[in-house]
């Protein structure tokens, strides 16, 4: 656990200076997200900056460097009975809290207890001139001027190399169960939109293989009487249910077929494809295995209020992103200009040109 700043500027610098591209690398535990560049890299290591900075339990504050592992950080937390209340998942175990955030990954209860973005406070960051800034800090308020903390949550690191983040984190919940019953797709999506409108401590909803999953979490009195009064029998090992959920276990994610993720209104009808699907996010969050064309998938998740990605597997040298209205696109290629103006950092990783 070292400190490695003055390492990565120079190297930055040297790209620079050399004009050489450069693909940031943490744990490597997400490589497989985003487009496949055909741009030449060097790789620019993180996985040696690590280490908890600063860790304020009663502030509820913790400040690390971006290469330290989640594993690690997890495990100080859990001496104070706190936790990544936005569940981060863990690829494997070398996976990281700079790529979590570059790749805006969060769990299955996202839509309850927060994503990775809303529990930044600040980050440091080297840019493209080698410049290392800072942007938040560590308190909540601390939000003058462009929230550009909050910017690199799905950057996918072409804005440049997160070294360090500030989060708030949570209390741990005092007790947890999980639900289950059986029912069709079709009905899972009305039932869980009405179960999450409750005011009940619902922290996690997902349908997968005919069967409603409900996490209860919070006070044990307030869990225990709302299992009570909902249907569905309690689950044993529900936590580990959860974590395979999470991390892309279950069996659902095992082979080859083309992984995508439907970001859309949880409310909305299922789009209208053949195949295998899990819905999780209460709906909003939605997983599909198969064959297709990106082309043809913006459509479905247009209707559907959202947008769709190729979130693992399948070709990869094209788009894999939903494609973003002209005025949106300009906004990406000017902050891109203003942080990377000579493109060094992921180039084509999260889309082509950019």
């Amino acid at each position: 656990m070292s400190d490695q700043t003055e390492h990565l500027q120079a190297q930055v610098r040297a790209a620079l200076q050399d004009n050489r591209k450069l693909a940031i690398v943490g744990g490597g535990s997400k490589a497989f997200m985003g487009r496949q560049s055909d741009v030449p890299c060097d790789s620019l290591e993180l996985s040696g900056h690590s280490g908890i900075v600063d860790y304020q339990p009663v502030e509820l504050v913790l400040t690390v460097r971006a290469g330290t592992p989640l594993r690690q950080i997890e495990a100080a937390l859990a001496e104070h009975n706190q936790c990544l209340s936005f569940e981060p998942p863990h690829f494997s175990e070398s996976a990281t809290i700079g790529g979590t955030l570059a790749c805006n990954q969060s769990g299955p209860g996202r839509p309850w207890t927060y994503s990775v973005r809303d529990q930044v406070l600040g980050l440091r960051l080297i840019n493209g001139h080698a410049e290392h800034l800072r942007f938040g800090g560590q308190v909540m308020k601390n939000v003058a001027g462009y929230d550009v903390s909050r910017l690199q949550a799905g950057a996918l690191g072409t804005l440049g190399v997160i070294t360090e983040i500030s989060l708030k984190v949570m209390p741990r919940p005092a007790h947890s169960l999980t639900l289950v019953q059986p029912m069709p797709m079709e009905d899972a999506i009305p039932f869980m939109n009405q179960r999450a409108g409750e005011p009940k401590p619902l922290t996690g909803a997902c349908w997968l293989d005919g069967q409603l999953y409900l996490r209860l979490s919070g006070a044990r009195s307030a869990v225990e009487a709302t299992a009570h009064h909902w249907p569905g029998e309690v689950i044993e090992d529900a936590e580990r249910f959860w974590a395979d959920l999470r991390d892309q276990r279950l069996d659902f994610f095992a082979g080859d077929a083309p992984l995508w993720r439907f970001s859309v209104s949880p409310t909305a009808p299922n789009p209208p494809l053949d195949g295998p699907w899990l819905l999780d996010w209460g709906g909003a969050q939605r997983w599909y295995r198969g064959e297709a064309n990106l082309s043809d998938m913006e459509p479905l998740a247009a209707a559907a209020g959202g947008q769709v990605s190729l979130f693992r597997g399948g070709d990869r040298s094209g788009e894999v992103m939903h494609r973003q209205p002209e005025a949106l696109r300009g906004l990406q290629q000017r902050l891109k200009q203003a942080f990377d103006p000579q493109g060094i950092f992921n180039p084509g990783r999260l889309y082509s040109g950019l």
